[in-house]
């Protein structure tokens, strides 16, 4: 469920406005005592994030709560996604606590506060239709769950006000703005932002986040600083892609495994400048993660291609039935690839991984000349790379087998990611490599999407040899596959041309 709400503070004496008019009319609904048992680790990781985790009494609905930030409005409003679910009140049920595992990872959950909110509730109609909620909330907090029925144990409390959008439209972007406007003539303080629990919790909650942040960098930064800019800020893509994959968002496991690579790709790239005994565990880690993602990944892909083959030629129509068979075997095996995703992610080494991860970008260990400035030592970093590339993909021909053109694709990846990789510091040049270098790579990416499902059609008919429909099927599927891959080869030298130029490649000689 999508929460957008705006917050108020207010002092204990404040006197709630008439809100009658706002829209339409303001209905009281009220009054709702609410306990909150929040959890979270020791020093507070999902806070700083702003995340919540809640087991909450008083009110309809499943108890837990997790509630994750998505940004804010234009008009100010706080916009996090809130799942809640059913479960004893022990313990955070297991539905929750895999989403939160890249934020929390081997530290444990544990009860940090609860809050005991004193609610008086107003809804904001349009005729029938409710457009907001506004509730004025007095809130009493104590530590863990320390909170007595008799109030005894708060630690704090403090006063304040949400109105929370209902409904979507005109009509309800007006309420929200007429409601703060009134609330604000009050004295109500705009624009508090800060989840209840932030501020029950105090200065802890508000410390950076332990996840390293990438921060900023410049053409004045260090090679060393450059490095660990850019190893940052994968490691944040790659975490907060974990919730994205355990709920099955689309293309959220080819992004992990992009993370994954990419991270791999630079300490590749850096690998002159970096401590080689630090990087090797975390790479390690990382192809082992990678492989992971990469059964699923590849089941998708081949059954968006058995779809996108099939269609190619509508006026040679493959049997709808027999495409229906084959992707229900690449389904089968899409399933059982997802089952050993799960293991993996639900395994003690995942979390370590990422413990590790968090540890190798928060201090990279470089080498001495790390610390001159990265405008003069990188392009030697990425020229390495590219002219891996160069001498390859120059030669290539329309007779090299497929695996030659595959190896080109891998390099033109990494030379493309390396480019990118250092455009933060070097700008524009860097930024027009990396451009060329994916086109090189789009092309030899459908030439190893069509050699890989062409194999693949033919091993499937080799597997089900007494079902001749479904051979022959496969047969056209791989003329088909064949007849791309050689498309792509014609299409490369011209895309090759292209990006080989020297206007290009200028910058990494000096």
């Amino acid at each position: 469920m999508r929460e957008e709400e705006l917050k108020f503070g207010v002092h204990g004496k404040f006197v709630l406005p008439d809100l009658s008019g706002v829209a339409g009319r303001v209905e009281p609904q009220g009054r709702q005592v609410l306990t909150a048992v929040y959890y979270d680790t020791a020093d507070l990781r999902l806070a700083r994030l702003g995340i919540t985790l809640r087991h909450r009494t008083g009110e309809d609905g499943p108890p837990w709560h997790l509630k994750l930030p998505k940004g804010a409005t234009a008009a100010g409003a706080t916009v996090r996604e809130e799942i809640a679910v059913d479960g004893p009140p022990d313990a955070p049920p297991p539905a929750l606590t895999t989403l939160v595992t890249a934020w929390v990872r081997t530290a444990p959950l544990v009860a940090v506060a609860t809050l005991r909110t004193d609610r008086d509730r107003y809804l904001i109609r349009a005729g029938k239709k409710i457009l907001a909620e506004l509730v004025d909330d007095t809130v009493e907090v104590s530590e863990g769950r320390g909170l007595l029925a008799d109030g005894s144990g708060v630690r704090t409390s403090f006063r304040e006000i949400e109105v929370e959008r209902k409904a979507d439209g005109k009509k309800a972007d007006q309420a929200l703005t007429t409601a703060a406007a009134v609330l604000v003539d009050a004295g109500a303080a705009a624009g508090a932002t800060t989840p209840k629990l932030v501020r029950a919790l105090g200065r802890r909650a508000t410390a950076p986040p332990d996840v390293p942040v990438a921060g900023e960098v410049n053409d004045s930064s260090s090679a060393a600083d450059a490095i660990a800019f850019v190893l940052r800020r994968s490691a944040r893509r790659l975490l907060d892609y974990d919730v994205r994959v355990r709920r099955g968002e689309p293309d959220a496991v080819h992004q992990a495994r992009v993370c994954c690579r990419r991270l791999r790709s630079d300490l590749r790239t850096f690998g002159p400048l970096v401590d080689a005994e630090w990087a090797a565990p975390i790479d390690a880690e990382l192809r082992w993660l990678a492989a992971a993602l990469g059964g699923p990944r590849d089941a998708e892909v081949l059954r968006a291609r058995l779809r996108s083959t099939a269609d190619t030629d509508p006026l040679a129509p493959l049997d709808p039935a027999v495409i229906a068979r084959i992707d229900s075997i690449l389904g089968d095996r899409q399933r059982l690839a997802l089952k050993n995703l799960d293991a993996a992610l639900s395994s003690d080494r995942y979390p370590a991984l990422l413990d590790l991860l968090i540890e190798t970008v928060r201090a990279p260990e470089t080498v001495d000349l790390a610390d001159q400035r990265a405008v003069w030592v990188l392009p030697a970093m990425v020229e390495t790379v590219w002219d891996k590339l160069a001498r390859k993909a120059g030669k290539l021909t329309l007779e090299d087998p497929d695996d030659t053109w595959h190896a080109s694709r891998i390099r033109a990846k990494r030379a493309r990611y390396a480019s990118e990789a250092v455009a933060p510091v070097l700008g524009a040049p860097a930024t027009r490599l990396a451009k060329a270098c994916a086109q090189v790579q789009e092309v030899l990416g459908e030439h190893q999407d069509a050699a890989i499902a062409a194999d693949e059609w033919r091993d499937i008919a080799l597997a089900h040899s007494d079902d001749t429909e479904l051979v022959i099927t496969c047969g056209r599927l791989y003329e088909r596959e064949r007849a791309a891959v050689h498309a792509s080869r014609n299409r490369f030298a011209p895309v090759w041309e292209s990006a080989d130029r020297p206007k290009l490649t200028r910058w990494l000689r000096g």
